[in-house]
């Protein structure tokens, strides 16, 4: 891929989680936050609400990584690895655009 569709794929993953977030609203739902039921049923709501809360909050950060893969790409460091400054492969920045660190890097940050 070239700069303009690592841009299109950054731009579509951006808009797809704006347009997921907006759709599904953080509160819980009513019968989640009632206090009938049992407390399965009662710990099955605050589940729920907590998966929902991570996801938000995993939205948020790729979110952040996108924005700051446009600005690199803005810059022309694009695809440059922010930690050792080598090239990130290709393979790996068709699986994840808004990565900031090569495969050995991250590797490292892992183990």
């Amino acid at each position: 891929m070239d700069a303009a569709q690592y841009k299109d794929a950054l731009l579509r993953k951006r808009a797809d989680i704006l347009s997921e977030s907006s759709a599904k609203p953080l509160q819980p739902t009513t019968e989640n936050n009632t206090r009938q039921g049992d407390l399965a049923d009662q710990a099955t709501g605050n589940n729920e609400v907590h998966i929902r809360l991570k996801l938000k909050q995993t939205d948020a950060k790729i979110l952040q990584a996108i924005e700051e893969a446009l600005y690199r790409m803005e810059k022309g460091t694009y695809g440059e690895c922010r930690d050792c400054g080598e090239a990130i492969a290709p393979a790996r920045l068709n699986a994840i655009p808004w990565t900031r660190v090569c495969i050995t890097c991250k590797e490292k940050q892992s183990g």
